[in-house]
């Protein structure tokens, strides 16, 4: 569907298709993540609400927590479920801290802002297990559903807004309003209101949170533009917000680099 820009805004957020092999991807992810539950042990499907998906999956480290991780996962708030995501959770368990995933109820069911409400809960619900400060990261709907857990108006109760220290979004959607333009609004069901309040890069960042955009170079150019724009509309003189395009990586790939606790998007996440 285009504009008059000519864009055509059905491909600009289609990624299957310029990815090789893109369609085995969630396959993968969902072995993986099922391999992990296996050998490592986790509480499942806690509930954070009343809808079967307001549930949160969390893992433990042995010792004492450094804080919590809470990893969100995309498919364009249409798709998937925390499941497909648990092995991206070793590498922080593994260096202390405490992982957690919330599910969240899909469009057509749940309207991105309710969608943003769910999430606001399941944090406040992992919050209130483990103590110390909160580091999020998402993937795609999981990076816009992160960053707009630090804006302005976030539904985070205020005590555990302040606990939220650093956010990492990966090839975050952060401008919503040329969603409207695509198919996938027909279930979406974006009005122009919905659009713009729920885009992060049209609302104020919180103090002392620090946000990273990063995103694969091999990305379609929305993607790039959507993580640049967060950088753009976010950073100031003191706090600047990193711009990382990484080399070589694509949206399906990108991911990856929370699997290795010496990588730097992990390592973006995870350090103390």
């Amino acid at each position: 569907m285009s504009d008059l820009t000519g864009i055509d805004w059905g491909d600009a957020f289609a990624n299957a298709a310029h990815i090789p092999e893109g369609d085995d991807y969630p396959d993968r992810w969902a072995a993986a993540a099922a391999r992990f539950r296996e050998d490592v042990a986790g509480e499942l499907d806690l509930p954070y609400g009343d809808h079967p998906r307001e549930t949160y999956d969390i893992f433990l480290p042995q010792q004492a927590a450094h804080g919590l991780v809470v990893i969100v996962h995309g498919g364009f708030w249409l798709a998937f479920d925390k499941s497909y995501w648990s092995h991206l959770a070793a590498s922080a368990l593994a260096q202390g801290w405490a992982v957690a995933l919330p599910g969240y109820t899909l469009a057509p069911e749940a309207r991105i802002s309710e969608i943003t409400g769910q999430i606001g809960r399941a944090i406040a619900a992992m919050a209130a297990r483990v103590p110390g400060p909160i580091r999020l990261t998402g993937h795609s709907a999981g990076g816009h559903l992160v960053t707009r857990m630090v804006c302005d108006d976030s539904p985070l109760p205020p005590e555990v807004l302040a606990r939220v220290d650093r956010v990492v979004s990966i090839s975050g959607v952060h401008d919503l309003r040329p969603l409207q333009l695509n198919p996938m609004n027909d279930s979406l069901k974006l009005t122009p209101e919905e659009a713009a309040a729920e885009s992060p890069a049209l609302c104020r960042l919180v103090p002392n949170v620090e946000v990273t955009a990063w995103v694969g170079a091999a990305e379609r150019p929305e993607f790039l533009r959507q993580s640049a724009l967060l950088s753009e509309a976010w950073s100031t003189a003191d706090a600047p917000v990193p711009l990382i395009a990484e080399a070589d990586r694509h949206h399906f790939d990108v991911i990856d680099g929370l699997r290795d606790p010496s990588h730097p998007l992990c390592r973006a996440l995870t350090d103390l």
